[in-house]
């Protein structure tokens, strides 16, 4: 789930992608809440053992972080000096257990932390910024976010466990334009984003571990590509809108080609993570703006799932935001009152 907002953009079919609903009673569907959870459960990372970190807004809409471990046990945290408007979130997560995200304290300036596996809080700052965001950590424990500096201005950055931090923008970009998202940093350090022209219009990149930066588009990309997830190989996925403002799936390879698709029956494609086989999830809006999960498989058989209980009014639905490399989905299904967690194992 993007966290800034979220891109509804309707779309058409492309043919010779083959689609078909998983029966529910073929696969092992799991929902969960958060103690303390009132208004939506939003889980945000799953790593390859199963555990899955996000947040949870309670009765006043303050966020607060989760860890929910693959047995179903769920601890809650919130970063200490927490405050503001807002709350502290877990964004991402590695598969040493360190929990990376975001926190507000009490004049709103938002900071990134730390949360090691046995519960301790480190805090960090891009030196000199005035906002700073954590979106990704890989194995190694380099995190990748954005940070706004002292005239606000938006740039993107690296820091290392060891604590060097580099800055970084895309050359060519309007300057301040650079994101990524929660899996955007594979583990040899290769990240992953989208930036803004000069005219308004977003592109992608790749940033290798040496600094050298590959933007692109996949053909047909006319007002906007979006990536969102790279794998440990260095494929990543998102989707592009064309000259008409339909959106499309893609996957860059790691040979620099595309392979771009549709969910058949969708007015809305939206991939938003690929695990190392170049398995894919995400969701799709169907013609009256209800969400569905998909899964597509690297040979390009996708399935499509809803879960039990989600909502069937426009900007409701099932929301998937990852998969492990054994095929575990989470995300979080919608209804016209909140938001709750699922896991689905085919």
């Amino acid at each position: 789930m993007i966290t800034d907002s979220k891109w509804r953009i309707p779309l058409c079919i492309v043919a010779a992608v083959l689609a078909f609903a998983i029966p529910m009673a073929a696969q092992k569907v799991i929902t969960f809440d958060v103690p303390g959870a009132v208004n939506g459960v939003y889980p945000n990372m799953i790593v390859p053992g199963g555990a899955i970190t996000g947040a949870y807004l309670d009765a006043n809409n303050f966020a607060h972080g989760f860890l929910r471990n693959p047995d179903g046990e769920i601890t809650t945290f919130d970063v200490p000096g927490v405050g503001g408007s807002f709350g502290s979130t877990g964004q991402s997560m590695n598969q040493h257990g360190t929990i990376v995200g975001s926190y507000t304290d009490e004049n709103d300036r938002v900071h990134g932390f730390f949360r090691d596996p046995n519960g301790r809080f480190t805090t960090f700052d891009v030196p000199g910024s005035i906002r700073t965001v954590i979106r990704d950590i890989n194995p190694a424990g380099t995190i990748a976010g954005i940070y706004r500096d002292v005239n606000n201005v938006r740039h993107g950055y690296l820091r290392t466990a060891e604590g060097k931090v580099t800055r970084f923008d895309i050359p060519g970009g309007s300057f301040g334009s650079v994101e990524c998202f929660d899996t955007c940093l594979n583990p040899a350090g290769v990240l992953t984003g989208i930036y803004l022209d000069p005219k308004g219009v977003y592109h992608s990149y790749l940033r290798e571990p040496d600094g050298q930066i590959i933007t692109f588009d996949p053909p047909n990309a006319v007002n906007g590509t979006y990536v969102l997830s790279i794998n440990p190989s260095g494929a990543v996925t998102g989707f592009f809108i064309d000259s008409v403002g339909i959106e499309h799936g893609f996957v860059r390879h790691n040979d620099g080609s595309f392979t771009t698709f549709d969910v058949p029956g969708a007015a809305g494609t939206e991939p938003g993570t690929i695990n190392p086989s170049g398995a894919v999830s995400g969701d799709y809006f169907d013609p009256s703006g209800v969400y569905h999960g998909f899964l597509r498989t690297a040979d390009g058989v996708i399935t499509t799932f809803d879960i039990p209980g989600a909502g069937i009014n426009p900007g409701e639905g099932t929301f998937p935001i990852g998969i492990t490399p054994g095929g575990i989905i989470p995300g979080s299904y919608c209804d016209d009152i909140t938001c709750r967690g699922f896991i689905v194992q085919r």
